[in-house]
């Protein structure tokens, strides 16, 4: 016996009928989706949504006065990942660490996600915000400001940096 086919009339969409469409809402991932989170020294990270902060394949892991470093080496230069934990400042977390009393090492790179404040010895400021690029003197103390990490991408040659980017030893005034 020959079925009939049933004819499935097109629903037309609220605008056809003259209606506002209402946005999709974002739902939080359910447990056990991919999108699991774990704590990592204050940082907390995300496996598979947040390719910023997920591990990086082949890189050299440290952990420094709570700031998360992912090193990769590339011909002579390093690029590194380095993530502050909100509340980072490096003249609590980093000074017991380093023995001086200013960061020394020059910081080049591009600011991904969150905001830092850098105070050099002479009282000047200077904030960046992500995205922005970032390219800082030696002799600084620099905390993060929020509730957010920040994530900076760095390039240097290790003791080198200075004169290989061709920035001024100590931070001044031209």
């Amino acid at each position: 016996m020959a079925r009939k086919a049933k004819r499935i009339a097109a629903r037309p969409t609220k605008a056809a009928r003259g209606k506002k469409a209402r946005p999709m809402k974002a739902r939080p991932a359910k447990s056990g989706s991919g999108a699991a989170e774990r704590r990592r020294g204050g940082i907390r990270t995300t496996r598979v949504t947040d390719t910023l902060l997920a591990d990086i394949p082949g890189a050299e892991r440290r952990e420094v006065g709570r700031v998360r470093l992912d090193i990769v080496r590339t011909g002579e230069a390093r690029v590194k990942r380095e993530i502050y934990p909100p509340g980072f400042r490096w003249s609590i977390d980093m000074k017991p660490v380093t023995g001086t009393d200013h960061c020394m090492h020059a910081h080049v790179g591009f600011l991904a996600r969150g905001e830092i404040r850098v105070e050099y010895a002479d009282g000047c400021v200077a904030s960046f915000r992500a995205p922005q690029v970032v390219a800082i003197e030696p002799g600084h103390d620099g905390r993060v400001v929020g509730r957010e990490p920040a994530v900076l991408i760095e390039f240097d040659f290790e003791r080198d940096t200075i004169r290989r980017l061709g920035m001024p030893d100590r931070h001044g005034h031209s």
